[in-house]
């Protein structure tokens, strides 16, 4: 039996409210208890540092990797669009070298677990057993809807089975101007758990335009690809009622982005159980808009936490896309976007039970962040400083 104490200046359990001059006692693996003062066995000493779960990404798309700094910020999400197909069509989006470094600086910067997306799983197993793989499809002109799912969900298990042994993995839509009807229903209703369902949602206005007129930019896109039929009836209606009607908006579905939605339809989102992962660094390099982020939290909505992927955004650092979400939101607790990058993250992925906060049996997968002189009087402060933005030299994992 394998056993370890490690103290530090601040332990955040999340589970509860923070402990000064903290420790955690670790057995095969897994935290056994959290304590304040003296621990009860020698102890490692981490400092003056703060302790804390491990993050979650809980929407990436790794297989994007190798187009990190080849797609720059555009003024729409269509014109983004354009220009990362233009880029992929090249080939080197999934080289595996840039998707195993990619996955390693997350993890290098805190991250445990990971939410990613994948079109062609070749890379998929990057975060075999540190997450859950969501298969992506998309076609807006299927001739064979349920046969298209049915030949996904055979993909996933066939990979799993050969290339990636304890691959955890669902099915999912990519978004509504993307994938025709009766595939996302399709879709829903063949999903199975324990991972949840996913979906890009309500990323542009001109999404939301597309919905209830049927024209605009991803009408144009459509065409220009191949993709648009005139068979297509126009849903005159907003993104989370359109996901309603495809069964597709089920209790715990991760819904990314979520930029613009009324009031009332992130009530709706609430009511149904779902969850929205908001990127908002990413929603600004693709000319998306800004996430309402304090509506969020103030209507009560599940809410994770993602970097998307690197051809939208500059890092994968979870660190990063919290102090991009303090600077949206200064009035949110700085304790509601910690427990949004751990314990909600975690949750929504199917994970809670092994990752997100420190707790007794939960995995010992923590991250220690270097305090500054003179930080640490108040729990606050020590929060305050953790969404703020962190040096990243100041940033290791620890798997004790």
């Amino acid at each position: 039996m394998m056993s370890s104490i490690v103290r530090a200046a601040w332990v955040l359990p999340i589970a509860g409210a923070p402990v000064r001059d903290g420790w955690v006692s670790v057995e095969n693996g897994r935290v056994q208890a959290v304590g304040h003062g003296r621990p009860p066995a020698p102890a490692q000493d981490l400092g003056h540092v703060a302790l804390l779960p491990g993050l979650v990404n809980a929407h990436t798309h790794l297989e994007l990797s190798g187009l990190g700094g080849r797609v720059a910020p555009a003024q729409s999400v269509v014109a983004w669009i354009r220009a990362m197909l233009a880029e992929r069509a090249k080939g080197a989006a999934g080289a595996p070298a840039a998707v195993a470094r990619a996955a390693q600086a997350a993890r290098d910067t805190g991250t445990v677990l990971f939410g990613d997306v994948s079109n062609r799983l070749d890379v998929a197993h990057s975060v075999r057993g540190d997450g859950v793989v969501f298969h992506e499809i998309l076609g807006f002109n299927p001739v064979d809807p349920a046969g298209m799912v049915r030949a996904a969900h055979a993909r996933l298990r066939a990979y799993g089975q050969a290339g990636a042994p304890g691959l955890a993995g669902a099915v999912v839509a990519h978004a509504p101007y993307s994938t025709a009807p009766a595939l996302i229903a399709a879709i829903a209703s063949r999903h199975e758990g324990p991972a949840p369902l996913s979906t890009h949602l309500a990323e542009s206005a001109e999404e939301v335009e597309f919905l209830h007129t049927g024209r605009g930019p991803f009408r144009d896109l459509l065409m220009e690809v191949g993709t648009w039929t005139p068979a297509w009836t126009t849903p005159r209606c907003g993104p989370v009622e359109y996901l309603r009607r495809m069964g597709h908006l089920q209790e715990g579905t991760l819904l990314a982005h979520c930029v613009h939605l009324t009031p009332s339809e992130i009530e709706q989102v609430r009511d149904a159980g779902a969850v929205i992962v908001t990127c908002p660094r990413s929603n600004a390099w693709v000319g998306g808009g800004v996430p309402q982020v304090s509506r969020f939290y103030g209507a009560g909505v599940p809410v994770a936490i993602g970097t998307d992927s690197l051809a939208s955004t500059d890092t994968l650092n979870m660190f990063d896309e919290l102090a991009a979400l303090r600077r949206l939101a200064p009035e949110v607790d700085a304790a509601l976007l910690l427990e949004s990058a751990t314990r909600m993250g975690a949750e929504a992925l199917g994970w809670g039970r092994h990752y997100g906060t420190l707790s007794p049996g939960r995995l010992a997968r923590m991250v220690a962040v270097d305090l500054p002189v003179g930080t640490g009087t108040r729990s606050e402060d020590v929060e305050e400083y953790l969404v703020s933005g962190v040096p990243v030299a100041g940033i290791r994992p620890c798997h004790p």
